[in-house]
């Protein structure tokens, strides 16, 4: 009989058919709660499309599940078996990858070295350059990404191709489950079709799950399987996009924001 190791699923067997599921997870930093009750799961290749107010929770839940930081209470599970997460690189072996908002790429580097930032290919003593140049353009073209070619420096491209690189690293690896923090923020139409395209092509040909955080409800709603709704520090909607729509979701957005403001003015006004 052989030991598994803390944080690593046994078998890939889930009875629930979602490769990940979070149940009651929180977290708190001092006398500050970001998250009070989450429950949520992700399906087998399914967009999970997770919105809400600035300081809902939303990029403090992604942290939780690619292993940056513990929650202080629920537990994770990944393909039918509970794990803990202890780091980054513990949740990448597991097949959990994230691309944060600053994207982590190195802009004086070439689009193929970033594509193998530390995992090099080395052809002792020397990086074999020709290699990873191949591989990284075979694995841009498979994916449809449009780059003016991989030896140009990071610096050199558009916001929305310096997204759609960070994005191809990570599948590079084969990651099970894909976190996008942000991955179109502050970006125009033409550059956000780009990752939309992405999203799209990884839907249909990749054996992947995502879950996307975007502030844009049009944007979620047409690359999205479900919508998640982020409020304070819990999941107050779980519907399908299909059975939802941009008007509804800003409707309860503009619903919190009047409420928090009724919440302020009594506090102004006092004790009548």
């Amino acid at each position: 009989m052989t030991d598994t190791a803390p944080g690593t699923p046994s078998a890939p067997v889930s009875l629930t058919g979602n490769i990940l599921e979070v149940e009651h997870i929180s977290k708190r930093y001092g006398a500050v709660t970001a998250l009070i009750d989450i429950n949520m799961h992700l399906g087998h290749s399914e967009v999970l499309g997770l919105i809400g107010d600035n300081g809902a929770g939303k990029s403090t839940l992604l942290k939780i599940l690619c292993g940056f930081q513990p929650p202080t209470s629920g537990r994770i599970l990944f393909e039918g078996q509970e794990i803990q997460l202890k780091s980054v690189d513990q949740a990448r072996a597991l097949g959990i990858d994230a691309v944060y908002q600053d994207l982590a790429l190195v802009n004086q580097l070439t689009v193929y070295h970033n594509m193998f930032l530390n995992r090099e290919t080395v052809r002792w003593p020397l990086l074999n350059n020709r290699s990873m140049r191949r591989e990284a353009k075979r694995r841009l073209d498979e994916m449809g990404l449009k780059i003016p070619s991989v030896n140009s420096q990071v610096a050199q491209l558009s916001g929305g191709q310096r997204q759609a690189v960070a994005v191809a690293r990570s599948v590079y690896s084969n990651p099970k489950i894909l976190l996008l923090d942000e991955p179109l923020a502050a970006m125009g139409v033409k550059e956000g079709a780009i990752i939309l395209d992405l999203v799209r092509e990884l839907k249909e040909n990749a054996n992947v799950s995502i879950i996307i955080i975007a502030h844009n409800y049009g944007q979620i709603l047409e690359v999205c399987d479900r919508v998640n709704l982020i409020q304070g520090g819990r999941i107050t909607l779980d519907k399908r996009s299909s059975e939802t729509s941009a008007q509804e979701l800003t409707d309860l957005v503009v619903a919190e924001y009047r409420k928090a403001l009724q919440d302020r003015q009594r506090v102004d006004r006092g004790p009548a």
